[in-house]
């Protein structure tokens, strides 16, 4: 790149900064005396041995004065409440050649400085507007085509652009697992939405690509590598030198990186069109044709601070802005098109000031367009539910030939065997959804040959294979990523989580990711899946807290997320059913808790009585959403709300009740613990003479104190209740759990307290 002198009012001190970078690049064109070249053709290079010819290089410049021109935009109607995101772009433009090298059927998910790339992506496609795009966007208005005003996001359904909200590496994960997926595709015979050779890009930040979940996607990427199976993605860090106001090393990228086995390194100068289009050229067509992971380090840096609100003045000396400030790549845009011949001063400058106009007038319009107004216009499509297609889906039959087939014939199929336990008849229900569904994937730490820590998912690897059934490493952030890279290829993941505690590693992405899609995109783009975890307490000879987790509070916080908790066989299999219709049909994120001290469970009362083994329910028999089951529906002197390992301990103490006071009890199994059935709960607990909520989990932050809401605002606040709930602590090893768990015990003596 050229050495650029200091415009003069760089020379100055200033605290608008974003006003002295708007000054520098005029004042730049203004003085420029450099020589000119002959006028060029439009496939001529744009400078002696470059790649990039006058065409593309005056498309990748008008892309750079678009993205600047609506930093600058924001940061001036941003104080008049007009727009509300001023984190740009500016000193990023570069990142437009990424987007010209690469194709709109490339799924990419983009860092917060990417409007470069998204100007320039805008011209894959005829008719669309990149500048009223995204001033809708920065307007908050409803018309936004990208997040219907629910936030500023890069994105684009027809350009296969993913929203992504102020990420830190949390989409990095889910990048990868797109890229697996455009590969996965071919082996399961699924058709994709893209073509064959499409790979995924992501990119972002210096100070990001230190953050865990980045460092676990480098890793996966390569574990997938160094194992031959093709991972396509494109991860371009935009290396700017800092991450808000914490300085990168000099030189850690490139060291980092540049030596990694199965990380395929490539750098680009993000700075200079004419240098960097070959560099970026040759990372993209690596990555495309060898469909390897592969690392593009890209020189960018970082004008006008962080965001509007970072004045770094305060906290940069005013030598070192002006030095940042000279290496602004619009300055050497600006050389490239006046040496080239390419523009002339004056012709440069109209440009310059018709983007400015172009996107002002386009930010005045958006600011006239509705917003949200309402909490049923923001909720919209967070949750959608269509209750009588699942209903369709859930109990939908035509696939009786595949299941014939897995299952063996007529006498093998699961209804016409003996009734069974948990555990089985999990494994039976999760053979009838993959004959159901062909593109549905079951993955996940063990699940396959071993058949699951325990064996639910036996059989599934011999039935489906090693391309629908397999291993993961070990690592539940990428287990969950490479579900919803399935999940944007169309397909149908059943991941599992080994163990609830195992699930808070990787919580955001479903928290902050696959929850969050259906919402930010307006419902365009889904992340359909159904997370099985084994859960809750009570686990005999193994355990610890780690082995034993009950805590839920961090799934039920997670808007849109369905979590459902069977506890016998039957009703596993029909939430099961009716969960993945959830996600074929409203593309819903599901998690599907197992409780793991009744996967074996056969007895209820007695050793060897057999009562809580169940009959298989044959397919076109599916769970509503929300819908309980009721034990004794008549019993009204106490009724027990309760939900997993509290079911069968609620009907034992429910036995002793009766015998010891002469009441007769209602058990009430919840199944559905998020959205909870307030209506439900609320109408079994109107007849109730006393109520007990018996929840396993901690007494702060439990499912029972949302029964217990749900119980008051239905209006039966006045009724005697008990609660029976587990201690606020970590559970403990061997026998010490249950002094910290519920017993029957406990609920029977809580009922005492009425007598």
């Amino acid at each position: 790149m050229t050495a650029i002198p200091y415009s003069l009012t760089a020379r100055h001190k200033g605290f608008n900064r974003a006003e002295i970078v708007d000054q520098n690049f005029i004042e730049f064109v203004q003085l420029w005396q450099g020589d000119v070249q002959a006028p060029l053709g439009g496939h001529s290079p744009v400078l002696p041995g470059s790649a990039l010819n006058g065409q593309g290089f005056r498309e990748l410049l008008e892309s750079q004065l678009i993205s600047r021109h609506l930093d600058l935009m924001a940061r001036v109607l941003r104080v008049q409440n007009k727009v509300f995101y001023t984190i740009g772009s500016s000193g990023h433009e570069g990142n437009a050649m990424v987007a010209r090298l690469t194709r709109h059927t490339d799924p990419a998910f983009l860092h917060y400085r990417s409007g470069g790339f998204m100007a320039e992506r805008f011209r894959k496609l005829p008719g669309m507007d990149p500048v009223m795009d995204s001033a809708l966007s920065f307007a908050a208005s409803m018309e936004d085509p990208a997040s219907g005003g629910r936030h500023k996001v890069w994105g684009s359904k027809p350009l296969w652009v993913l929203p992504q909200t102020s990420t830190i590496a949390s989409h990095l994960p889910k990048a990868l697992g797109t890229a697996v997926a455009i590969e996965q595709a071919r082996r399961i015979g699924h058709k994709l939405p893209i073509p064959e050779d499409s790979i995924a890009i992501c990119s972002f930040g210096d100070a990001s690509s230190n953050h865990a979940t980045a460092q676990t996607a480098f890793n996966a990427a390569a574990w997938t590598a160094y194992q031959k199976l093709p991972a396509p993605v494109l991860y371009v860090c935009e290396d700017n030198g800092i991450g808000i106001s914490v300085k990168t090393p000099n030189g850690w990228v490139a060291n980092n990186f540049r030596h990694r086995a199965d990380l395929d390194y490539f750098y680009a100068d993000g700075l200079d069109l004419a240098e960097g289009y070959a560099q970026v050229q040759e990372a993209v067509e690596h990555c495309r044709t060898t469909r390897r992971p592969t690392f593009l380090h890209l020189r960018t840096t970082r004008v006008m601070g962080h965001a509007g609100t970072d004045f770094e003045i305060e906290w940069r000396s005013v030598e070192e802005l002006f030095t940042v400030e000279a290496s602004d790549p619009l300055l050497r845009s600006a050389e490239i098109a006046l040496s080239s011949g390419l523009y002339t001063k004056e012709s440069l400058l109209a440009l310059y000031e018709a983007t400015r106009k172009r996107c002002f007038e386009a930010a005045e319009d958006a600011d006239r367009r509705p917003r949200l107004s309402s909490l049923e216009q923001v909720m919209k499509p967070l949750a959608p539910y269509t209750p009588a297609a699942v209903k369709a889906e859930a109990e939908r039959t035509d696939y009786q030939d595949r299941r014939l087939a897995t299952f063996g014939g007529e006498t093998k199929l699961p209804e016409n065997q003996p009734p069974r336990h948990l555990a089985i008849q999990i494994g039976q229900a999760l053979h009838d959804i993959m004959a159901k569904y062909p593109e549905s994937l079951l993955f996940g730490e063990d699940v396959a040959m071993k058949g699951g820590v325990y064996t639910v998912t036996k059989g599934l690897h011999k039935a489906f294979k090693g391309s629908r059934v397999f291993n993961t490493l070990l690592d539940e952030t990428i287990i969950l990523g490479l579900a919803q890279g399935y999940a944007n290829m169309g397909m149908l993941p059943l991941p599992e989580i080994q163990y609830l505690a195992y699930f808070h590693n990787a919580c955001d992405q479903i928290r902050g990711e696959a929850a969050s899609l259906q919402f930010f995109s307006n419902d365009q783009y889904r992340n359909p899946m159904v997370m099985r975890v084994a859960s809750l307490g009570y686990q005999k000879g193994f355990g610890g807290h780690f082995h034993n987790d009950n805590s839920i509070a961090a799934l039920r916080d997670i808007p849109g997320l369905v979590v459902g908790c069977p506890s016998r066989g039957d009703d596993a299999a029909t939430m099961l059913r009716t969960m993945t219709a959830l996600a074929k049909v409203d593309g819903r994120v599901c998690a599907y808790l197992e409780p793991i001290a009744l996967y074996m469970t056969k007895d209820l009362y007695e050793a060897g009585d057999g009562q809580w083994q169940f009959d298989y329910p044959a397919p076109g028999e599916a769970m509503t959403l929300g819908e309980g089951r009721v034990y004794r529906d008549e019993a009204n002197d106490l009724v027990v709300f309760t939900f997993g390992n509290g079911v069968p301990m609620a009907l034992r103490a429910a036995r002793a009740i009766e015998s010891e006071l002469g009441w007769k009890v209602r058990v009430v199994d919840l199944r559905w613990l998020a959205p909870l059935n307030n209506a439900f709960i609320a109408a079994q607990a109107k007849s109730a003479k006393r109520i007990i909520v018996l929840d396993e989990g901690r007494r702060s932050a439990g499912v029972g104190e949302g029964i217990i809401t749900a119980i008051v605002e239905g209006g039966s606040g006045a009724t005697p209740l008990e609660r029976v709930v587990g201690a606020d602590t970590y559970t403990p090893l061997a026998g010490a759990a249950l002094l910290v768990l519920p017993g029957d015990a406990e609920v029977v003596a809580a009922a005492r307290k009425f007598a």
